[in-house]
């Protein structure tokens, strides 16, 4: 009852700090299993994004993020392991044997769905990075799972690279139509077309 309380509190601050509305374009809500990839500009995105989510939706998503962030100092540490149920990747230990994708499938079984940003670092340009391969062998083992394109607009203007508090700005994270890897679909295509679904968003 205190960590659903503790997660109710965190999801209305977090929309409060942002100023974050959400809007569905061609798709809706839905507990299945799902990733939901975003283009990345704040270390506040993928907190912007579970917390724009249903609390039902909300309580099954698992964000993705660098463990050496998530888990400096106590606060950061509570929340990433007891709050949003994060998955952490050392980048300092990735190996072939125990792969971020691999440690990804293991961790959400059946049930839970992926928060994860494709560009891997941050982008403090306004445009986005190309995407990495990391989604596209994600589908490859996964091929089930619906692909909900996000993007989030104003993230890297209310918490700009160095600064803690955020600027009181208005920001809106628009989830797009699913997608899917298509058979046989190579991986350059597939990442381009993700990478595209991503950006039409802006746009609509």
């Amino acid at each position: 009852m205190e960590t659903r309380l503790t997660l109710n509190i965190l999801a209305l601050l977090a929309r409060f700090l942002s100023g974050a509305s959400a809007r569905w374009i061609d798709s809706q809500p839905d507990t299945c299993q799902r990733i939901y990839f975003a283009n990345h500009t704040s270390h506040m995105d993928s907190i912007v994004i579970w917390s724009a989510l249903p609390r039902e939706v909300r309580m099954l998503a698992r964000p993705v993020g660098a463990k050496d962030y998530w888990t400096a100092g106590p606060i950061r540490r509570y929340l990433s392991y007891h709050v949003f149920n994060a998955i952490l990747i050392d980048r300092a230990e990735i190996k072939v044997h125990r792969s971020p994708v691999d440690i990804m499938i293991r961790e959400i079984g059946h049930t839970h769905s992926l928060i994860v940003f494709p560009e891997g670092g941050r982008n403090t340009t306004g445009e986005m990075g190309e995407f990495k391969s990391g989604l596209y062998y994600l589908c490859k083992r996964r091929p089930d799972l619906e692909l909900i394109p996000v993007h989030i607009d104003n993230m890297n203007r209310i918490l700009p690279r160095g600064e803690v508090l955020p600027v009181p700005l208005l920001t809106c994270v628009s989830f797009g139509p699913p997608i899917w890897l298509e058979q046989g679909e190579p991986k350059f295509d597939f990442l381009q077309r993700a990478r595209e679904a991503v950006r039409r968003l802006k746009e609509m």
